[in-house]
């Protein structure tokens, strides 16, 4: 059995509308990050963190999976041994099919208790005034990972890369870390490497590069893992 892992980007779900951090014209482009993608920035004004996510959480409710997220759904669905990684904090991945999802930076469909630790499903829109359903404090944020913060289940993919056969990247600048050195930690135990991308992160980095747009590129690999 080939055991694979598959660490996708916002490249993935930018062909359902969803907006890129990187690219020209992206989110940093737009938007002051230390002031909403922060704990100092919530702290220091909670209403502009959850208006700038609120109006991401619509977002992503409203788009769609695209061909990208049905195909990696296909794949985990007909072979054993593939494990799902997103740095992405949307559901399209879940949406299009996708199980067990590990989803390292969060989500932006689940509320987190900045006292007790609590977790629930987010509702559409936040405010600063929303209590915590466990301890009644109004200190709910977006369950998400920011800049200055750990990622989730880094021991969980620690393990993924170490048994790999293959790791792929698929949609991601491979510029933030911890996620832009799981190439090097997965081929250091002997996986191959590819990258699936618009454009290739960095030349040399990975085995293989297949570039071009994710809808199209991503139904084509997976076609050709699967025998067609």
């Amino acid at each position: 059995m080939t055991r694979i892992v598959i660490l996708t980007g916002a490249g993935v779900s930018a062909e359902s509308g969803l907006g890129t951090f990187r690219d020209k014209g992206g989110l940093w482009d737009r938007y002051d990050l230390a002031q909403v993608a922060t704990p100092e920035g919530f702290v220091r004004n909670p209403a502009l963190v959850h208006d700038f996510y609120n109006a991401r959480r619509a977002n992503a409710l409203d788009a769609l999976p695209n061909a990208a997220h049905r195909a990696l759904a296909r794949l985990q669905g007909a072979r054993a041994g593939v494990t799902l990684v997103t740095q992405n904090i949307d559901d399209l991945h879940e949406r299009g099919g996708a199980r067990e999802v590990i989803h390292m930076h969060g989500q932006i469909t689940r509320a987190l208790c900045s006292v007790c630790g609590s977790r629930w499903d987010a509702p559409r829109a936040m405010h600063p005034r929303d209590a915590c359903p466990a301890c009644g404090e109004p200190a709910t944020r977006p369950d998400m990972v920011w800049f200055g913060e750990y990622p989730y289940h880094m021991e969980r993919i620690a393990e993924a890369l170490a048994a790999c056969d293959l790791f792929v990247a698929i949609g991601t600048s491979g510029e933030v870390y911890p996620a832009a050195g799981f190439v090097e930690e997965a081929a250091g135990f002997g996986a191959e490497t590819l990258e699936i991308n618009l454009e290739p992160s960095a030349p040399g980095r990975f085995d293989q590069v297949i570039a071009g747009p994710a809808s199209l590129t991503v139904p084509a690999w997976v076609a050709e893992v699967l025998g067609g």
